[in-house]
């Protein structure tokens, strides 16, 4: 039995030492996208070199009891620099006055239009914003991001070639006024910074954002559309994408604000309903992981499968393995000094990784929030128990639900409203 133990306390230190190793790997391709886009030379209309003029573009903004952020994000993307721009907002039957607000949005601005459906889900809402958007690109974000005025221009450059079909900007938090919010602002660099990187590189971005992510109308009418049976309708349409050919590429100089769960029970359903869309979406499009008919994707899915979906089974059954062996046969299993528990957990290669993302986002003021960083390991082990309760409610087959954050208007980031305007 102490060997079996042993055993499962092996395979726990052998995968976070395989999981770090493999996120060096990465570190290349990460490399090779840089120099890549600093040779990138805009279209003749400052847009991707696909667009030889100014493609009309429609913004899709979904909303459900939005009233405390819709108007700031709908003024935020009116103030884009793109010439040829259309807003196509959707109430999901909301109970607040967000569609009253939409619709004096719309009578203020020929842009904007206001649209009703009954409540039917995110999924749903963007169907019905999509098939009224008039645009040859098509870019879906939440209603509560901002835009800069940049933001659009940039990321239409993201289209390189006629085989892009979609493109993923780069999201970031807009409410920096917790301690929490501040240590998400910082490690998220990681998976913005770095893995989308290599990954667009790779050929194998798994998830155009559904905070800001651009689509070709026709890719769209050839994948079909967003799929309402689903909490991760963003993650299943890019994969989507990839099944039908088409390439998905990353513009990190694209930003949107958005919030970021400023409590703990915030951060635990958002969480849990990423999760449980990603246990879908696998469900959904199991023939594609390992399969060489999706090329590098397909590989990549067998590793995001077992980082994303089996790593944590594995170490929590670790843990307790760990726990069991120390009942038994004393201290000697665990780390004695801290030196050992920081090497075990990874954390020089962490924060060296971590240094490397915010540096390849141009966001070195972030390193502010480096006092949150012992708050690090707390996250990783509530989104490893996560995964376990996302897995919970599937076998209990738990109703799929929006189960969006109460916003809080707040915005932390200077220049993205204006100053009289509300959340300000």
């Amino acid at each position: 039995m102490t060997s079996v133990l042993a055993a499962l306390v092996l395979v726990l230190g052998l995968s976070l030492l395989v999981v770090g190793v493999v996120r060096l790997l990465f570190v290349p391709a990460a490399l090779v996208f840089e120099a890549r886009r600093r040779r990138d030379v805009p279209g003749p209309a400052g847009c991707g070199p696909e667009f030889s003029e100014a493609p009309l573009v429609s913004v899709v903004i979904p909303a459900f009891q939005e009233a405390v952020v819709i108007e700031n994000c709908v003024r935020s993307v009116l103030r884009s620099a793109h010439p040829a721009l259309e807003v196509v907002c959707v109430d999901d039957g909301s109970s607040d006055d967000t569609f009253e607000r939409m619709q004096r949005l719309a009578a203020e601005h020929p842009q904007v239009r206001a649209l009703r459906q009954e409540n039917a889900g995110k999924g749903a809402a963007l169907n019905t914003g999509i098939a009224a958007a008039r645009g040859d690109v098509l870019v879906l974000v939440d209603a509560d991001g901002l835009f800069r005025p940049d933001t659009v221009t940039r990321l239409l450059r993201g289209f390189r070639d006629p085989r892009v079909g979609a493109v993923c900007g780069n999201d970031r938090p807009v409410n920096l006024d917790r301690v929490q919010t501040r240590l998400l602002s910082l490690i998220s660099h990681v998976g913005t910074g770095l893995m989308r990187r290599a990954l667009d590189v790779l050929g194998c971005l798994p998830v155009v954002s559904g905070n800001i992510g651009a689509f070709r109308r026709e890719a769209l009418e050839r994948v079909g559309p967003l799929r309402s049976d689903t909490l991760g309708e963003d993650l299943e349409l890019t994969w989507r994408m990839h099944r039908e050919g088409y390439r998905v590429t990353f513009a990190p100089d694209a930003l949107v604000y958005a919030e970021s769960p400023s409590t703990v029970r915030g951060l635990w359903r958002q969480r849990v309903r990423w999760a449980r869309g990603l246990l879908q979406v696998t469900a959904m499009h199991r023939t594609m992981v390992g399969n060489p008919r999706y090329g590098g994707f397909g590989m990549y899915l067998v590793y995001n499968t077992a980082t994303q979906i089996v790593a944590p089974f594995v170490q929590v059954l670790a843990v307790m393995a760990l726990a069991a062996l120390v009942l038994v046969d004393g201290p000697s299993w665990v780390p004695s000094t801290l030196w050992a528990w920081i090497l075990l957990l990874g954390i020089p290669l962490s924060l060296g990784l971590l240094l490397l993302a915010v540096l390849l986002d141009r966001a070195p003021g972030d390193l502010r929030q480096l006092w949150t960083l012992p708050l690090w390991p707390v996250y990783s082990t509530m989104m490893t128990l996560v995964l376990l309760d996302a897995a919970r409610l599937e076998l209990g087959n738990a109703e799929n639900r929006w189960n969006k954050l109460d916003r809080s208007g707040t915005v932390s980031v200077s220049g993205l409203v204006d100053d009289d305007g509300p959340g300000s």
